[in-house]
């Protein structure tokens, strides 16, 4: 009698897997939009100045990156080479828009100090270069993960500059003081510097030299 041949049922191939997760993680350091690519820094200083604004324009941008990498990705093989700058605007336009008017409606505060910013995501060159770069040429899932990872490192960068400039600029943390009146007595200044936008380009700096060192010393160690 011939023997049958039984072959192993097909493994799973996880939502996660290891090039799923570099997709996530890759941005946060190793290829960080902000500090390696030097992509968004005109809204890392701008509007870095309080945490609660900076937290929420950093899920705005995150939102727009994954969701305009998404559609793009679903919509790349139709659209015709010549066009597809104006079709990627476009997409980002919408996405910016609804971004903006869900602010206004619940978060208006948040939106006036803003201000132009929401809308400047449309040209933030993260948005556009991820687009180009992996949309274009990859498939929806993927491109969704390389736009929330993207969105992460750059969420990571002006948190932490936000973070540094409130603190001693005015002496608090998402508007709650931190800073003791103690301390105030005993001759404390706030940092005028970390309220304009130099301060923020100065904390940029720090942050990018630390991270390189860092590697530096990895790959020295290795």
């Amino acid at each position: 009698m011939s023997e049958v041949l039984v072959q192993p049922p097909a493994e799973k191939k996880s939502l996660l897997g290891k090039k799923e997760r570099k997709l996530l993680t890759d941005p946060l350091s190793d290829n960080n939009p902000v500090t390696i690519q030097v992509l968004g820094i005109c809204s890392s200083l701008a509007v870095t100045t309080q945490m609660k604004p900076t937290m929420v324009m950093a899920i705005s941008v995150t939102a727009v990156v994954a969701l305009s990498n998404w559609v793009i990705s679903l919509m790349r093989n139709a659209i015709p080479p010549r066009i597809r700058i104006i079709v990627q605007l476009t997409v980002v336009s919408v996405l910016v828009i609804l971004v903006d008017q869900m602010l206004k409606a619940y978060m208006y505060d948040v939106s006036k100090q803003l201000s132009v910013f929401v809308g400047l995501i449309i040209t933030n060159c993260i948005v556009m270069g991820r687009l180009e770069a992996y949309a274009m040429g990859n498939k929806p899932y993927p491109s969704l993960l390389d736009g929330l990872g993207n969105g992460f490192g750059y969420g990571v960068v002006i948190l932490t500059v936000a973070f540094f400039r409130e603190l001693l600029g005015s002496g608090k943390v998402f508007g709650f003081k931190v800073i003791p009146d103690a301390m105030y007595e005993a001759g404390y200044v706030n940092n005028g510097l970390m309220m304009i936008p130099a301060g923020a380009l100065f904390v940029v700096a720090c942050y990018i030299w630390i991270q390189r060192s860092f590697a530096k010393h990895l790959e020295e160690k290795e």
